[in-house]
Protein backbone atom coordinates (compact mmCIF):
# COMPACT_ATOMS: atom_id res chain seq x y z
CA UNK A 1 0.00 0.00 0.00
CA UNK A 2 3.03 2.35 0.88
CA UNK A 3 3.24 2.35 -3.33
CA UNK A 4 0.72 3.98 -3.78
CA UNK A 5 1.27 7.30 -1.21
CA UNK A 6 2.19 10.33 -3.14
CA UNK A 7 4.57 12.12 -0.49
CA UNK A 8 7.72 11.01 0.65
CA UNK A 9 8.82 11.65 4.15
CA UNK A 10 11.19 14.55 3.12
CA UNK A 11 8.38 15.94 1.33
CA UNK A 12 6.07 15.62 4.58
CA UNK A 13 9.03 17.19 6.55
CA UNK A 14 9.79 20.15 4.57
CA UNK A 15 5.28 20.84 4.57
CA UNK A 16 5.50 20.83 8.53
CA UNK A 17 8.32 23.17 8.74
CA UNK A 18 7.13 25.56 6.40
CA UNK A 19 3.75 25.18 8.03
CA UNK A 20 5.51 25.50 11.83
CA UNK A 21 4.09 22.25 12.91
CA UNK A 22 5.63 19.68 14.46
CA UNK A 23 3.57 16.21 13.18
CA UNK A 24 0.88 15.05 11.17
CA UNK A 25 -1.22 15.03 14.27
CA UNK A 26 -0.84 18.21 14.95
CA UNK A 27 -1.83 19.35 11.36
CA UNK A 28 -5.22 17.19 11.96
CA UNK A 29 -5.76 18.76 15.36
CA UNK A 30 -8.69 20.18 14.04
CA UNK A 31 -10.78 17.36 13.18
CA UNK A 32 -12.35 16.40 16.47
CA UNK A 33 -11.66 12.69 17.91
CA UNK A 34 -14.75 11.38 17.35
CA UNK A 35 -14.35 11.52 13.85
CA UNK A 36 -10.59 10.21 13.54
CA UNK A 37 -9.72 6.88 13.37
CA UNK A 38 -7.02 5.67 15.89
CA UNK A 39 -5.97 2.61 14.48
CA UNK A 40 -6.80 2.45 11.27
CA UNK A 41 -9.90 0.44 9.58
CA UNK A 42 -10.55 -3.19 11.44
CA UNK A 43 -9.29 -4.98 8.47
CA UNK A 44 -7.68 -8.56 8.17
CA UNK A 45 -4.77 -8.37 6.87
CA UNK A 46 -4.71 -9.71 2.85
CA UNK A 47 -7.90 -9.25 2.36
CA UNK A 48 -8.82 -9.58 -1.78
CA UNK A 49 -10.34 -5.93 -3.47
CA UNK A 50 -13.78 -7.26 -3.19
CA UNK A 51 -13.45 -8.22 0.38
CA UNK A 52 -12.47 -4.77 1.33
CA UNK A 53 -14.92 -3.08 -1.19
CA UNK A 54 -17.55 -5.19 0.53
CA UNK A 55 -16.36 -4.27 4.31
CA UNK A 56 -16.80 -0.67 2.70
CA UNK A 57 -20.24 -1.01 1.36
CA UNK A 58 -21.22 -2.52 5.15
CA UNK A 59 -19.90 0.39 6.73
CA UNK A 60 -21.57 2.98 3.99
CA UNK A 61 -24.77 1.43 4.51
CA UNK A 62 -25.15 2.51 8.23
CA UNK A 63 -25.23 5.87 6.78
CA UNK A 64 -29.38 7.43 6.66
CA UNK A 65 -30.10 9.31 3.84
CA UNK A 66 -32.87 11.07 3.03
CA UNK A 67 -35.21 10.01 1.02
CA UNK A 68 -36.28 6.51 1.19
CA UNK A 69 -34.07 6.41 4.98
CA UNK A 70 -35.16 9.83 6.63
CA UNK A 71 -38.06 12.18 5.35
CA UNK A 72 -35.87 15.36 4.81
CA UNK A 73 -36.72 18.66 7.12
CA UNK A 74 -33.16 19.86 6.91
CA UNK A 75 -31.64 22.69 5.24
CA UNK A 76 -29.23 25.21 6.06
CA UNK A 77 -27.99 25.80 2.18
CA UNK A 78 -28.95 22.00 0.77
CA UNK A 79 -32.47 21.21 0.04
CA UNK A 80 -34.73 18.42 -0.81
CA UNK A 81 -36.55 19.64 -3.70
CA UNK A 82 -37.47 17.57 -6.20
CA UNK A 83 -35.86 17.23 -9.38
CA UNK A 84 -37.70 16.49 -13.10
CA UNK A 85 -36.34 12.96 -14.74
CA UNK A 86 -36.28 15.38 -18.20
CA UNK A 87 -33.25 17.07 -15.91
CA UNK A 88 -30.91 14.08 -15.79
CA UNK A 89 -32.35 12.63 -19.71
CA UNK A 90 -31.07 15.67 -20.79
CA UNK A 91 -27.96 16.79 -18.96
CA UNK A 92 -26.22 13.34 -18.71
CA UNK A 93 -26.43 12.95 -22.62
CA UNK A 94 -22.65 12.29 -23.33
CA UNK A 95 -22.42 15.53 -25.36
CA UNK A 96 -22.60 17.84 -21.44
CA UNK A 97 -20.98 14.69 -19.46
CA UNK A 98 -17.85 14.39 -21.46
CA UNK A 99 -17.46 18.50 -22.12
CA UNK A 100 -14.41 20.11 -20.70
CA UNK A 101 -12.76 23.23 -21.05
CA UNK A 102 -14.29 24.84 -24.15
CA UNK A 103 -11.41 27.47 -25.05
CA UNK A 104 -11.75 25.81 -28.79
CA UNK A 105 -15.04 26.73 -29.81
CA UNK A 106 -15.14 25.58 -32.90
CA UNK A 107 -15.41 21.95 -31.90
CA UNK A 108 -17.56 23.33 -28.00
CA UNK A 109 -20.63 25.21 -29.52
CA UNK A 110 -22.53 23.04 -27.95
CA UNK A 111 -21.61 23.39 -24.39
CA UNK A 112 -21.01 27.18 -25.19
CA UNK A 113 -24.92 27.83 -25.92
CA UNK A 114 -25.63 26.00 -23.24
CA UNK A 115 -23.39 28.35 -20.58
CA UNK A 116 -25.00 31.45 -22.44
CA UNK A 117 -28.11 30.25 -21.66
CA UNK A 118 -27.46 29.26 -18.14
CA UNK A 119 -26.12 32.61 -18.07
CA UNK A 120 -29.25 34.44 -19.06
CA UNK A 121 -31.55 32.35 -17.28
CA UNK A 122 -29.67 33.76 -13.91
CA UNK A 123 -29.38 37.58 -14.66
CA UNK A 124 -33.22 37.27 -14.88
CA UNK A 125 -33.54 35.52 -11.68
CA UNK A 126 -31.39 38.18 -10.50
CA UNK A 127 -32.14 41.34 -11.92
CA UNK A 128 -28.55 41.74 -13.13
CA UNK A 129 -26.95 42.35 -16.60
CA UNK A 130 -24.15 40.42 -16.62
CA UNK A 131 -23.68 36.77 -15.10
CA UNK A 132 -20.69 34.38 -15.02
CA UNK A 133 -20.60 30.48 -16.15
CA UNK A 134 -21.02 29.64 -12.48
CA UNK A 135 -18.45 28.81 -9.88
CA UNK A 136 -17.55 26.20 -7.00
CA UNK A 137 -20.46 26.91 -4.45
CA UNK A 138 -22.24 29.69 -2.28
CA UNK A 139 -19.10 29.93 -0.33
CA UNK A 140 -16.75 30.60 -2.48
CA UNK A 141 -19.79 32.72 -4.87
CA UNK A 142 -19.33 34.94 -1.51
CA UNK A 143 -15.65 35.14 -0.92
CA UNK A 144 -15.94 35.96 -4.82
CA UNK A 145 -18.19 38.78 -4.46
CA UNK A 146 -15.98 40.09 -1.32
CA UNK A 147 -13.11 40.54 -3.83
CA UNK A 148 -14.89 42.40 -6.84
CA UNK A 149 -15.86 44.82 -3.98
CA UNK A 150 -12.41 45.18 -2.71
CA UNK A 151 -11.02 45.47 -5.76
CA UNK A 152 -13.45 48.04 -6.77
CA UNK A 153 -13.43 50.05 -4.22
CA UNK A 154 -9.70 50.19 -2.79
CA UNK A 155 -10.77 49.49 0.99
CA UNK A 156 -10.37 46.18 3.07
CA UNK A 157 -13.20 46.64 5.02
CA UNK A 158 -16.47 44.63 4.63
CA UNK A 159 -19.78 44.28 6.90
CA UNK A 160 -21.02 40.63 6.85
CA UNK A 161 -24.04 40.16 8.35
CA UNK A 162 -24.31 37.71 10.80
CA UNK A 163 -27.74 36.25 8.53
CA UNK A 164 -25.19 35.34 6.30
CA UNK A 165 -24.94 31.02 6.42
CA UNK A 166 -22.36 30.47 9.12
CA UNK A 167 -20.38 27.80 6.73
CA UNK A 168 -19.89 30.17 4.02
CA UNK A 169 -18.76 32.99 6.72
CA UNK A 170 -16.05 30.66 7.82
CA UNK A 171 -14.99 30.39 4.35
CA UNK A 172 -14.99 33.90 3.87
CA UNK A 173 -12.49 34.44 7.24
CA UNK A 174 -10.47 31.61 5.63
CA UNK A 175 -9.94 34.01 2.66
CA UNK A 176 -9.22 36.67 4.54
CA UNK A 177 -6.38 35.49 6.48
CA UNK A 178 -4.53 35.73 2.82
CA UNK A 179 -6.23 38.68 1.53
CA UNK A 180 -5.68 40.57 4.46
CA UNK A 181 -9.40 41.65 4.12
CA UNK A 182 -11.39 42.97 7.13
CA UNK A 183 -14.25 41.65 8.15
CA UNK A 184 -16.71 43.05 10.56
CA UNK A 185 -19.95 40.69 11.70
CA UNK A 186 -23.19 42.37 11.83
CA UNK A 187 -25.75 41.47 14.76
CA UNK A 188 -29.35 39.84 13.59
CA UNK A 189 -31.82 41.12 15.66
CA UNK A 190 -35.21 39.04 15.62
CA UNK A 191 -34.18 37.76 12.60
CA UNK A 192 -33.01 40.81 10.80
CA UNK A 193 -29.72 42.52 10.36
CA UNK A 194 -28.57 45.56 12.49
CA UNK A 195 -26.67 47.85 10.44
CA UNK A 196 -23.74 50.44 12.59
CA UNK A 197 -24.63 54.36 12.09
CA UNK A 198 -21.25 55.24 10.92
CA UNK A 199 -18.60 53.29 9.03
CA UNK A 200 -17.40 53.04 5.56
CA UNK A 201 -17.26 49.67 4.49
CA UNK A 202 -16.28 48.31 0.95
CA UNK A 203 -19.09 46.33 0.85
CA UNK A 204 -22.11 44.84 2.72
CA UNK A 205 -23.21 41.08 2.39
CA UNK A 206 -26.51 40.01 3.61
CA UNK A 207 -28.43 37.07 2.43
CA UNK A 208 -31.95 36.86 0.77
CA UNK A 209 -34.04 35.03 2.91
CA UNK A 210 -30.90 35.04 5.52
CA UNK A 211 -29.76 31.43 7.24
CA UNK A 212 -32.93 31.94 9.68
CA UNK A 213 -35.02 31.63 6.64
CA UNK A 214 -35.98 35.92 7.23
CA UNK A 215 -36.85 37.67 4.48
CA UNK A 216 -33.67 40.58 5.05
CA UNK A 217 -34.98 44.51 4.35
CA UNK A 218 -32.89 44.70 1.23
CA UNK A 219 -34.39 48.70 0.52
CA UNK A 220 -32.70 49.31 4.11
CA UNK A 221 -29.44 47.10 3.19
CA UNK A 222 -29.39 49.54 -0.21
CA UNK A 223 -29.62 52.71 2.08
CA UNK A 224 -26.88 51.89 4.49
CA UNK A 225 -24.53 51.12 1.57
CA UNK A 226 -25.22 54.39 -0.66
CA UNK A 227 -24.56 56.35 3.13
CA UNK A 228 -21.42 54.58 3.19
CA UNK A 229 -20.34 54.77 -0.41
CA UNK A 230 -20.61 50.71 -0.41
CA UNK A 231 -21.40 47.60 -2.79
CA UNK A 232 -24.67 45.65 -1.69
CA UNK A 233 -23.52 41.87 -2.06
CA UNK A 234 -27.17 40.07 -1.74
CA UNK A 235 -26.54 36.37 -1.40
CA UNK A 236 -30.11 34.89 -2.88
CA UNK A 237 -32.26 31.86 -2.90
CA UNK A 238 -33.13 31.01 -6.61
CA UNK A 239 -36.51 29.04 -5.21
CA UNK A 240 -37.18 32.20 -3.78
CA UNK A 241 -37.21 34.23 -6.80
CA UNK A 242 -40.23 32.59 -8.21
CA UNK A 243 -42.35 35.00 -5.26
CA UNK A 244 -40.40 37.73 -4.30
CA UNK A 245 -38.62 41.01 -5.94
CA UNK A 246 -34.66 40.00 -7.32
CA UNK A 247 -31.86 41.43 -5.82
CA UNK A 248 -31.31 43.44 -8.26
CA UNK A 249 -34.89 45.21 -8.59
CA UNK A 250 -33.51 46.08 -4.81
CA UNK A 251 -30.32 47.29 -6.18
CA UNK A 252 -27.99 44.75 -5.25
CA UNK A 253 -24.35 45.67 -7.36
CA UNK A 254 -23.51 41.79 -6.96
CA UNK A 255 -25.70 38.60 -6.55
CA UNK A 256 -24.27 35.65 -5.83
CA UNK A 257 -26.20 32.27 -4.33
CA UNK A 258 -26.06 28.33 -3.98
CA UNK A 259 -27.80 26.45 -7.39
CA UNK A 260 -28.21 23.53 -5.54
CA UNK A 261 -31.98 23.93 -5.13
CA UNK A 262 -32.95 23.66 -8.85
CA UNK A 263 -31.41 20.53 -10.59
CA UNK A 264 -28.90 18.60 -7.84
CA UNK A 265 -29.59 16.26 -5.21
CA UNK A 266 -28.03 16.17 -1.51
CA UNK A 267 -25.29 14.49 -2.36
CA UNK A 268 -23.26 14.43 0.90
CA UNK A 269 -22.24 18.46 0.75
CA UNK A 270 -21.47 18.66 -3.27
CA UNK A 271 -20.40 19.36 -5.32
CA UNK A 272 -22.98 21.99 -5.65
CA UNK A 273 -22.82 25.64 -7.97
CA UNK A 274 -21.67 29.21 -7.01
CA UNK A 275 -24.42 31.48 -8.42
CA UNK A 276 -22.82 34.93 -9.56
CA UNK A 277 -24.09 37.80 -11.49
CA UNK A 278 -23.20 41.91 -11.04
CA UNK A 279 -23.83 44.73 -12.81
CA UNK A 280 -22.28 45.53 -16.18
CA UNK A 281 -20.10 48.28 -14.42
CA UNK A 282 -18.42 45.21 -12.83
CA UNK A 283 -17.93 43.25 -15.77
CA UNK A 284 -14.29 43.48 -16.06
CA UNK A 285 -13.98 42.06 -12.74
CA UNK A 286 -16.11 39.41 -12.50
CA UNK A 287 -14.49 36.01 -11.69
CA UNK A 288 -14.26 32.91 -13.77
CA UNK A 289 -15.36 31.89 -17.08
CA UNK A 290 -17.49 34.66 -19.02
CA UNK A 291 -19.36 32.92 -22.48
CA UNK A 292 -20.20 35.12 -25.34
CA UNK A 293 -22.45 35.68 -28.00
CA UNK A 294 -21.19 36.20 -31.21
CA UNK A 295 -20.97 35.87 -35.49
CA UNK A 296 -18.13 33.36 -36.99
CA UNK A 297 -16.39 34.91 -40.08
CA UNK A 298 -19.59 33.44 -42.72
CA UNK A 299 -21.74 35.48 -40.23
CA UNK A 300 -23.22 32.73 -38.55
CA UNK A 301 -24.57 32.76 -34.54
CA UNK A 302 -21.72 31.40 -32.51
CA UNK A 303 -20.62 31.37 -28.90
CA UNK A 304 -17.09 31.90 -27.70
CA UNK A 305 -15.47 32.56 -23.85
CA UNK A 306 -15.74 36.38 -23.99
CA UNK A 307 -13.15 39.07 -21.84
CA UNK A 308 -10.78 36.69 -21.38
CA UNK A 309 -7.96 39.32 -20.43
CA UNK A 310 -9.89 39.59 -16.93
CA UNK A 311 -8.75 36.23 -16.41
CA UNK A 312 -6.06 34.98 -13.48
CA UNK A 313 -4.50 32.96 -15.91
CA UNK A 314 -3.70 36.04 -18.11
CA UNK A 315 -3.66 39.19 -15.53
CA UNK A 316 -2.08 36.48 -13.61
CA UNK A 317 -1.16 39.06 -9.78
CA UNK A 318 -3.19 42.30 -11.36
CA UNK A 319 -6.60 40.07 -11.61
CA UNK A 320 -8.99 40.40 -8.40
CA UNK A 321 -9.76 36.86 -8.67
CA UNK A 322 -8.13 33.43 -9.45
CA UNK A 323 -10.56 31.62 -10.51
CA UNK A 324 -10.40 30.12 -14.06
CA UNK A 325 -12.74 27.53 -14.07
CA UNK A 326 -16.74 26.73 -13.61
CA UNK A 327 -19.04 23.95 -13.00
CA UNK A 328 -20.32 23.09 -16.30
CA UNK A 329 -22.29 20.09 -16.14
CA UNK A 330 -24.13 21.06 -12.73
CA UNK A 331 -24.92 24.82 -14.47
CA UNK A 332 -26.61 22.43 -17.06
CA UNK A 333 -28.49 20.90 -14.47
CA UNK A 334 -29.65 24.28 -13.17
CA UNK A 335 -30.22 25.83 -16.24
CA UNK A 336 -32.83 22.63 -17.63
CA UNK A 337 -34.55 22.81 -14.81
CA UNK A 338 -34.93 26.09 -14.63
CA UNK A 339 -36.12 26.16 -18.48
CA UNK A 340 -38.53 23.55 -17.20
CA UNK A 341 -40.26 24.88 -14.70
CA UNK A 342 -40.51 28.43 -16.55
CA UNK A 343 -41.78 31.58 -14.95
CA UNK A 344 -44.77 30.09 -14.01
CA UNK A 345 -43.63 26.78 -12.48
CA UNK A 346 -40.63 28.73 -10.87
CA UNK A 347 -43.82 30.45 -9.17
CA UNK A 348 -45.11 27.33 -8.03
CA UNK A 349 -42.63 25.95 -6.69
CA UNK A 350 -41.91 28.66 -4.56
CA UNK A 351 -45.34 28.87 -3.59
CA UNK A 352 -46.03 25.51 -2.44
CA UNK A 353 -42.68 25.54 -0.29
CA UNK A 354 -44.07 28.74 1.25
CA UNK A 355 -47.63 27.24 2.12
CA UNK A 356 -45.83 23.79 3.41
CA UNK A 357 -43.68 25.95 5.32
CA UNK A 358 -46.21 28.03 6.99
CA UNK A 359 -48.25 24.93 8.06
CA UNK A 360 -45.23 23.18 9.59
CA UNK A 361 -44.05 26.25 11.34
CA UNK A 362 -47.62 26.62 12.86
CA UNK A 363 -47.76 22.75 13.91
CA UNK A 364 -44.47 23.16 15.64
CA UNK A 365 -45.22 26.62 17.44
CA UNK A 366 -48.22 24.87 18.70
CA UNK A 367 -46.39 22.49 20.99
CA UNK A 368 -45.78 23.22 24.47
CA UNK A 369 -42.21 24.84 24.48
CA UNK A 370 -41.59 25.56 21.43
CA UNK A 371 -40.97 28.97 20.46
CA UNK A 372 -40.58 30.79 17.41
CA UNK A 373 -36.40 31.89 16.74
CA UNK A 374 -37.65 35.27 15.04
CA UNK A 375 -40.75 36.76 14.77
CA UNK A 376 -39.61 38.02 10.63
CA UNK A 377 -41.52 36.75 7.66
CA UNK A 378 -40.23 33.12 6.04
CA UNK A 379 -40.87 31.78 2.94
CA UNK A 380 -39.09 27.92 3.02
CA UNK A 381 -37.37 27.75 6.12
CA UNK A 382 -37.71 28.87 9.92
CA UNK A 383 -35.66 28.53 13.25
CA UNK A 384 -37.55 27.68 16.75
CA UNK A 385 -36.26 27.28 20.31
CA UNK A 386 -37.38 24.05 21.68
CA UNK A 387 -36.87 22.61 25.15
CA UNK A 388 -33.98 20.37 24.63
CA UNK A 389 -31.25 21.03 22.69
CA UNK A 390 -30.81 20.99 19.03
CA UNK A 391 -28.90 18.21 18.10
CA UNK A 392 -30.32 16.35 20.88
CA UNK A 393 -33.71 16.63 18.84
CA UNK A 394 -32.08 16.02 15.52
CA UNK A 395 -30.80 12.25 17.37
CA UNK A 396 -34.11 11.50 18.81
CA UNK A 397 -36.01 12.67 15.84
CA UNK A 398 -34.02 10.31 13.41
CA UNK A 399 -35.13 7.40 15.50
CA UNK A 400 -38.28 8.37 14.34
CA UNK A 401 -37.85 8.16 10.84
CA UNK A 402 -37.15 11.94 10.27
CA UNK A 403 -34.15 14.56 9.46
CA UNK A 404 -35.89 16.67 11.55
CA UNK A 405 -33.58 19.85 10.99
CA UNK A 406 -30.05 21.53 11.02
CA UNK A 407 -29.34 22.79 14.85
CA UNK A 408 -28.81 26.92 15.49
CA UNK A 409 -25.61 27.55 17.63
CA UNK A 410 -25.01 29.12 20.38
CA UNK A 411 -24.46 32.76 17.87
CA UNK A 412 -28.71 32.23 17.21
CA UNK A 413 -29.65 31.22 20.46
CA UNK A 414 -30.04 27.37 20.13
CA UNK A 415 -32.95 25.78 18.33
CA UNK A 416 -33.18 23.94 15.53
CA UNK A 417 -33.35 25.14 11.39
CA UNK A 418 -36.16 23.58 9.78
CA UNK A 419 -36.68 23.58 6.25
CA UNK A 420 -39.91 22.55 4.23
CA UNK A 421 -39.73 21.76 0.16
CA UNK A 422 -42.37 21.12 -2.65
CA UNK A 423 -42.05 17.67 -1.62
CA UNK A 424 -42.97 16.94 2.09
CA UNK A 425 -46.55 16.58 2.10
CA UNK A 426 -49.55 17.49 4.35
CA UNK A 427 -49.35 13.33 5.52
CA UNK A 428 -45.53 14.12 6.52
CA UNK A 429 -45.76 17.48 7.91
CA UNK A 430 -48.44 15.88 10.52
CA UNK A 431 -46.30 12.74 11.27
CA UNK A 432 -43.32 15.55 11.93
CA UNK A 433 -45.05 17.39 13.96
CA UNK A 434 -46.53 14.64 16.30
CA UNK A 435 -43.45 13.15 16.83
CA UNK A 436 -41.64 16.59 17.30
CA UNK A 437 -44.14 17.03 20.22
CA UNK A 438 -43.14 13.29 21.60
CA UNK A 439 -39.00 13.96 21.53
CA UNK A 440 -39.08 17.17 23.11
CA UNK A 441 -41.24 16.56 26.28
Amino acid sequence: MADFVPHTDAEIAAMLEFMGLSSLDELFSVVPDALRLAHGLDLAPGLSEPDVLAEMERLADRNRAAGPGLVCFAGGGAYDHEIPSAVRRLAFRSEFVTAYTPYQPEVAQGVLQMLFEYQTLLCRLTGTEVANASLYDGASACVEAVNLAVAATGRQTVWVSRGVNPTWREVLHTFAAGTGHDLVALDVANGLTSYPDDGVPAAILVQYPNYLGCLEDLARAREVADRAGALLLVAFDPVASGLVRSPGEHGADVVVGEGQPLGTPLSLGGPYLGLFACRLEHVRRLPGRLVGETVDSEGRRAYVTTLRTREQDIRREKASSNVCTNQTLIAVCFAIQLAWLGTTGLRELALRCARGTRYAREALLAIDGVEPAADAPVLREFGVRTPVAGDLVVERMAEEGFLAGVPLGDEYGGGLLVAVTEKRTRAEIDAYAAAFEKVVR
